[in-house]
C-alpha cells in the first residue's frame, strides 16, 4: 500500500461564508484556519494547500471574551528608532476591523510560504457586504 499524497493543482477547492456577527474572535479564527488549511478534508496532506476559500462577514461585529477589549493591545515595530507601535482592540477596531480576525488567522496558519499561500485564500470584510457572491458560498456555522 502506498501513502498518498495530495497535488496542489488536483484540488477541488469550495468557497465557505463565515458570519462573524457575536462570534468569538478565537473560535471563529481556529475554525477558518481548519478550513483554509484543509484539514477538515481527508486528503489532507501537510505540506500541500489543501484547503478551500474562506469569506468572512461582519468582522466588526466579532466579540473578545474577558477584559481583552479593553486590555489587549497589538504591537508592530519597524525596526528604525521610535517606530514601535501599539494600539488596543478598540482602536484597532474603529481603524480596521478586519485586522482582528486576519491577524488571528495569521497566527493559527504556519508561520512559512505555506502559510501565506494559505492566507491569501481569506477575505474579511467589515460589514453584510462581499463581492463573492458568484462564487455561491456556501454558510458555514462556528
Amino acid at each position: 500500500m502506498k501513502t498518498f499524497s495530495a497535488k496542489a493543482e488536483a484540488v477541488d477547492r469550495k468557497w465557505y461564508i463565515v458570519d462573524a456577527q457575536d462570534q468569538v474572535v478565537g473560535r471563529v479564527a481556529e475554525r477558518v484556519a481548519n478550513i483554509l488549511r484543509g484539514k477538515t478534508k481527508p486528503i489532507f496532506t501537510p505540506h500541500v494547500d489543501t484547503g478551500d476559500f474562506v469569506v468572512v462577514i461582519n468582522a466588526s461585529k466579532a466579540v473578545f471574551t474577558g477584559k481583552k477589549e479593553v486590555q489587549k493591545s497589538y504591537m508592530s515595530f519597524s525596526g528604525y528608532v521610535g517606530g514601535h507601535h501599539s494600539e488596543t482592540v478598540q482602536h484597532r477596531r474603529a481603524r480596521r476591523p478586519e485586522l482582528l480576525i486576519q491577524t488571528a488567522v495569521k497566527g493559527m496558519v504556519p508561520h512559512n510560504r505555506l502559510g501565506r499561500q494559505i492566507l491569501k485564500k481569506l477575505h474579511v470584510y467589515a460589514g453584510a457586504e462581499h463581492p463573492h457572491a458568484a462564487q455561491n458560498p456556501k454558510a458555514l456555522t462556528v
